[in-house]
């Protein structure tokens, strides 16, 4: 199943699970079954992470054109808080961010385009992430925006003080001062 956000652009898909006796079976990418949506993006890698402490944020990141990344995210262990916001300067959702739950026991997944930044809040200890990315990693690409900008007010769901966040994560622009890569 295919649903949009409210941001057209980002969209979930949650893929059909066949379940019996011993457990369940599901074909979690078709590249032929998502190619009216993907319109032709092709993923080269799969990146992998495990947060530890319920909640873990990681984000809000991206990698800037030539090498920015269309990624489709899931959950294989726990749960997180799917956040993605739009950095296109010149589209009618700019600053605007959308929030998916993603989790192992709802299998639902993000597609979050070029254009994006993106980030996720860890709902339950020890989740881990998968997501496929269109563009191979560059660290002198890599880029980021602020989680806590006022500007675009995301509902983390808790307590700022609460959360583990990686130092350089703490350090991104806010939208108001972010370069316009898009």
């Amino acid at each position: 199943m295919i649903e949009r956000q409210s941001i057209p652009d980002v969209w979930t898909y949650t893929p059909r699970r066949f379940g019996d006796d011993r457990g369940w079976f599901s074909e979690t990418f078709n590249a032929r079954a998502l190619e009216g949506m993907l319109g032709g993006v092709a993923f080269v890698q799969d990146n992998q992470s495990l947060s530890a402490a319920k909640g873990t944020l990681r984000g809000l990141h991206f990698q800037a054109p030539p090498k920015a990344q269309d990624k489709l995210v899931r959950v294989v262990r726990g749960s997180v808080l799917d956040v993605a916001v739009d950095i296109r300067r010149k589209s009618p959702t700019f600053g605007k961010s959308v929030a998916a739950v993603l989790s192992a026991e709802n299998g639902a997944q993000l597609f979050v385009p070029k254009g994006f930044a993106h980030g996720f809040l860890t709902l339950e200890p020890n989740t881990e992430v998968l997501y496929k990315v269109s563009e191979y990693y560059s660290r002198d690409d890599e880029r980021g925006l602020a989680w806590d900008d006022p500007a675009i007010g995301i509902d983390w769901g808790l307590p700022a003080d609460t959360l583990t966040i990686a130092e350089r994560d703490r350090q991104f622009p806010r939208l108001a001062a972010l370069q316009s890569y898009f």
